[in-house]
């Protein structure tokens, strides 16, 4: 959780990841790059609501172990696989911020679903993005430190089966940390969505239509 890391890979960039920054390259999206059909539906819904209020957001969605990153005004402008939370679910248990690495056991190490404000800010080395920080959630560059979890590998692989290792944070490659979500929630802060992989849309976005909410 807050010690633990999160990554995501780039493999499309906006020509300008903010203002004064300098553009970033931009890639040929491959087909993998596309947004899966469940993450366009909720960021076309988040942009014509204005429920991000004219911030960039990023979807998350675990089933597809993948990262979308969206200007304010829903162009997708960057994606990138994703490590996550070893066990499968949406909900953590109430206390989990307030536990050690040590005492989050395999069956609590999550990743949860829902919505949530979010902020670049200080961890133990680096900083990192802050996706719910009273649990402990966080994006942040890929964490390297055991030799035995392969993370690197786990994300340069195209199956999405090895991508389950964190303790419930997302891990990112380290370019895409620094060349898309830095610049994009360092001016300001932004949203992020996380779909769900058991609980049914509507029960974690109750805001959604009732007709996006049935598919996925």
């Amino acid at each position: 959780m807050r010690a633990a890391g999160l990554i995501l890979l780039l493999v499309v960039a906006s020509p300008a990841v903010a203002q004064g920054a300098a553009p970033v390259p931009r890639a040929s999206p491959a087909p993998a790059a596309e947004p899966t059909p469940a993450a366009r539906r909720l960021a076309a819904w988040a942009t014509r609501s204005q429920d991000t209020r004219g911030r960039p957001f990023l979807v998350i969605d675990k089933v597809a172990a993948r990262v979308f990153a969206y200007d304010a005004d829903g162009t997708l402008r960057a994606t990138t696989p994703a490590l996550l939370g070893a066990a499968r679910g949406d909900v953590t248990p109430p206390d989990i911020g307030k536990r050690t690495l040590a005492q989050i056991g395999p069956a609590d190490r999550i990743t949860q679903a829902g919505r949530f404000e979010a902020h670049i800010g200080p961890d133990l080395h680096e900083d990192v993005l802050w996706i719910d920080y009273d649990s402990g959630l966080s994006l942040h560059r890929v964490v390297t430190g055991s030799r035995t979890e392969h993370r690197l590998t786990r994300l340069a692989t195209p199956s999405t089966a090895d991508n389950r290792v964190s303790f419930g944070c997302i891990n990112v490659p380290r370019i895409f940390y620094e060349t898309v979500v830095a610049p994009m929630f360092r001016p300001a802060d932004g949203v992020v969505y996380i779909l769900p992989e058991q609980r049914a849309l509507s029960e974690v976005f109750p805001a959604l239509p009732v007709a996006l909410a049935a598919q996925r």
